[in-house]
């Protein structure tokens, strides 16, 4: 239904909801910014098993959610995303959207500015089921997306933010925080500005991180970029992971630390550009195999390793395999001002570097690449030469 449609539905209620139902029973809900959050709230006590939420654009102050349906999307409305905002409460006091189980989609949103009187008040928090994040934001929030602990459960972000840590001293306030479920993948998402909590943390027994842009920036104060704290197995591919120069740690991929949780623990890496803005020598990599008895493989092909520091080094004793990755400096890259984190076309890497279809035995290319400002394009594996790190253009 177009746009121009859609707001006319909605002012002839006032902001309030209204349904309109559709094919197989399902209905969609529509509903405006004028009347919150009391609009928000009849719209998902309203919400059937297989709705969906439509709401247009403008700021939702106070509005918050309890999800416990089997089915359900809320997807924002319009190029510029709905704002949910924090306005002194919080679902449960945790989130601003709490969801409990189900199959539910949050789709071109944003959750901003959540506070909880115990410091850790969540944009969403997902405790079972399974949630796909699809063109949200998350500013300005305690922790920008939390999960429980369910070990089926599934999450999904795809073409996401997540930024704008709060300046609190001794929060450790994550950026993407992930508990032991089942499987997680993170795609096409951007992830930068945090303050002494990760970027990234996650627990998952599946963890993918493909084709994303995880750089704190230059006033960014994190600590990891990237921590798998319960090992598990993970695959990155095709991401740029870069530490402030005013980080809060040196590693900025670390493995294991706190000990063996699931029984298949593999690490591989794969065409990532990883980089070290900081004057003092970065630990790239870090994995703490001595912490996960009977770890598995780590993987490691055709990174591009940007700056001083310790890659290969930090997985001494892993049994690792590590062929193809290359060393380089900001100025080799072609202008990191403008988000050009590519080798440049006569870089005398490219093609110097082994073809990833082949290596290991496995199918390891990139398939994609982040573009930028958010997203991600498709690019061909049809190819003679490869260049190391996250970009082939």
């Amino acid at each position: 239904m177009p746009c121009a449609l859609f707001r006319g539905l909605a002012r002839l209620l006032g902001g309030g909801a209204l349904v309109l139902h559709v094919a197989a029973g399902a209905a969609t809900i529509i509903v405006g910014p004028e009347r919150q959050p009391a609009a928000f709230a009849e719209a998902l006590a309203q919400a059937a098993d297989g709705d969906e939420i439509v709401l247009m654009p403008g700021t939702y102050k106070g509005a918050t959610a309890v999800i416990e349906h089997k089915k359900l999307t809320i997807r924002g409305e319009g190029k510029t995303r709905p704002v949910i905002q924090f306005d002194g409460k919080l679902a449960g006091g945790r989130a601003l959207f709490i969801v409990k189980g189900g199959d539910v989609q949050l789709e071109n949103l944003e959750f901003r500015g959540a506070r909880a009187t115990d410091g850790d008040g969540a944009g969403v928090r997902f405790e079972a089921g399974r949630l796909r994040i699809v063109r949200c934001a998350f500013f300005e929030n305690e922790h920008g997306l939390v999960t429980g602990n369910a070990r089926d459960a599934e999450l999904t972000v795809l073409e996401s933010e997540f930024a704008h840590a709060p300046r609190e001293v001794g929060r450790l306030n994550h950026l993407l925080h992930v508990g032991p479920i089942k499987h997680f993948t993170l795609s096409g998402s951007r992830l930068f500005n945090g303050f002494e909590g990760h970027l990234v943390k996650s627990r998952a027994r599946e963890t993918q991180l493909l084709y994303n842009m995880i750089r704190d920036g230059a006033s960014g104060e994190a600590s990891h970029e990237v921590d798998l704290p319960s090992g598990g197995r993970v695959t990155m591919i095709g991401n740029v992971v870069g530490q402030s120069p005013r980080s809060q740690n040196p590693v900025v991929i670390s493995y294991g630390s706190e000990g063996k949780t699931w029984d298949d623990n593999t690490l591989v890496l794969s065409h990532n550009t990883l980089i070290s803005e900081g004057w003092l020598p970065a630990w790239f990599l870090r994995v703490h195999r001595d912490r996960v008895p009977g770890m598995g493989e780590v993987l490691a092909l055709n990174n591009l390793i940007v700056g001083s520091g310790l890659f290969e080094l930090g997985a001494l004793g892993s049994g690792g395999q590590f062929t193809g990755n290359r060393p380089a400096t900001l100025g080799m890259l072609a202008d990191v001002v403008t988000g050009g984190f590519e080798l440049p076309p006569d870089s005398w890497w490219r093609g110097l570097v082994p073809d990833p279809r082949q290596a290991f035995g496995r199918n390891l290319a990139p398939q994609a690449e982040f573009e930028w400002p958010l997203g991600l394009r498709t690019i061909s594996t049809d190819r003679v030469r490869w260049a190391p790190g996250a970009y082939q253009r």
